[in-house]
């Protein structure tokens, strides 16, 4: 399972939790950061596609994120031609990407007003799909709202990467 405790660490290894993502330094210093990750029987390039598909849709619990429409179960074709700025699950901008290995964005206005300044880097990787989160800490109501958004964010990221990961490994048994 990892480590660390909940809810800051899911399914992530040691390995996973110490490795500087470019989320890290998106939002100020001394983020509060959040890990999550799960295995994926996939090849990294086809994992990438399905990580860029977050700009089409939340692919978590969709009667929450998605207005009660289904995240699309097929590869939507471009969306892994990302563009630094394009919007990504509805709250976030693309600010960097190396594709086929890791995208990250932050939160836009709305983003922030939401949850505060975020900053998320979703990571193909042999075998595993990673996620770092960075929330802001920047004063008592930063550290109370990053406190609840971990909570928050560990159960729709969980539903997300395991509903990912069967996509990927269904797209690559086929």
């Amino acid at each position: 399972m990892g480590i660390g405790g909940l809810p800051q660490v899911w399914g992530a290894t040691p390995a996973e939790v110490a490795r500087a993502y470019p989320a890290d330094t998106a939002v100020g210093p001394a983020p509060l950061l959040l890990t999550r990750a799960i295995d994926v029987a996939a090849p990294v390039d086809l994992v990438w596609r399905w990580l860029c598909q977050v700009a089409v849709a939340p692919y978590s619990y969709d009667w929450i994120d998605n207005r009660g429409r289904r995240s699309p179960r097929r590869l939507t074709p471009g969306a892994d031609r990302l563009e630094v700025g394009q919007t990504m699950a509805v709250v976030f901008r693309l600010v960097s990407f190396e594709s086929p290995h890791h995208w990250t964005a932050v939160t836009t206005p709305r983003g922030e007003r939401l949850f505060g300044p975020v900053a998320m880097t979703y990571a193909a990787e042999p075998g595993r799909i990673v996620c770092r989160i960075a929330v802001a800490r920047r004063g008592r109501v930063d550290r109370l709202r990053g406190h609840l958004l971990a909570w928050g964010d560990l159960v729709m990221m969980r539903k997300q990467l395991r509903t990912l990961r069967a996509l990927a490994e269904r797209d690559a048994a086929a």
